[in-house]
């Protein structure tokens, strides 16, 4: 197996932007994977188009299906020969210069370091602070977002901490939870953690599980400042109706709840998910914004269930949800 590093791309019907992902990805790593999970828009086309130069490999392999993005990202590290991996989604373009494979690579290389990110970049603007790294969240900061809080008052200490807002970007540190958007990982890590859980279906929480994982089995991840990439942001958001993104992020939520913090806090947490969805359906009748007011309704049995059970059951899947499975992760905590 090669000791250097590869990448993973997955894939939805991002052909408006894969391509130049690519073109930047070969510029710092000579192996990439692009995993597509059944776009329609010939995104698979698009990869396929990239001109390499000697030494470049390119494997474009087409699932077929939904795999989810953490099943997008399991079948791509399988596809790999290198040692390291380096999820990036289609929508980051990394920034030009020899300094930041190294960065990530010498980071990655300090002892028991089983992950380490780089900073996203708003294109044209500064660095993306509240969504490049946050920290693993406890139940209050999921209550915090399911009730709308945090998107009401940002402000507030216990977001301002969640979302490491007062966290200085330009300085190499070791840090919780970095966005899955830019993510490499030691082969050696994933390994020993059997993988993403492809249980968090098709998105969210999946790289906040993964990092939680990482960090209970005693690997710590760390952030490279000098490793930057360029993040539009949203790529996968604006393509789900709005009753899909309620349903898969609730769900999600409930799912990494119920796996990390114990039947009590999921119970609150989903007690939450109720209060908070109750106030948006509201204002989504008054409005009447009846799609989005069926999805939180699915997610109001959901939560319930959960209440009653301490356990998250599956997110109910409709039609409009099989549509638009296959998502690449925004890293999108909140609606």
């Amino acid at each position: 197996m090669s000791g250097s590093t590869g990448v993973v791309i997955v894939s939805y019907n991002s052909a408006s932007c894969l391509a130049s992902c690519v073109e930047a990805a070969l510029k710092h790593f000579q192996e990439v994977v692009v995993v597509d999970n059944g776009s329609g828009d010939g995104s698979a086309a698009c990869a396929r188009r990239v001109v390499l130069t000697e030494g470049q490999r390119l494997d474009v392999w087409e699932a077929g299906k939904n795999l989810g993005f953490a099943g997008g990202v399991n079948a791509g590290v399988r596809r790999l020969r290198t040692a390291n991996v380096l999820v990036l989604n289609p929508d980051v373009i990394l920034a030009p210069g020899e300094g930041l494979r190294a960065a990530l690579e010498e980071s990655l290389a300090l002892e028991r370091t089983g992950a380490v990110a780089g900073v996203l970049r708003e294109p044209g603007r500064g660095p993306q602070a509240g969504f490049t790294v946050r920290c693993l969240p406890r139940a209050w900061d999921l209550m915090l977002e399911a009730m709308g809080v945090n998107a009401l008052w940002p402000s507030n200490p216990a977001n301002v901490r969640y979302r490491c807002l007062d966290l200085d970007l330009n300085e190499a540190q070791e840090v919780e939870q970095p966005a899955g958007a830019f993510f490499m990982f030691r082969r050696e890590a994933w390994d020993e953690l059997g993988g993403w859980d492809e249980g968090f279906h098709p998105v969210w929480f999946e790289d906040v599980d993964f990092c939680r994982r990482l960090r209970a089995a005693g690997w710590k991840i760390r952030l490279a400042p000098e490793a930057r990439g360029a993040h539009e942001g949203g790529h996968s958001v604006r393509k789900l109706v709005p009753s899909s993104r309620a349903s898969y992020w609730y769900g999600s939520l409930l799912r990494y709840s119920a796996k990390h913090l114990g039947p009590c806090r999921t119970r609150a947490v989903a007690a939450a998910v109720l209060l908070g969805t109750t106030g948006r359906m509201i204002l989504d009748t008054v409005h009447r914004r009846d799609e989005a007011s069926a999805g939180f309704s699915a997610v109001m049995r959901l939560a319930l269930r959960t209440m009653g059970t301490g356990r998250a059951p599956a997110a109910p899947v409709n039609s409009s949800q099989r549509a638009n499975q296959g998502l690449t992760t925004r890293h999108l905590h909140g609606l």
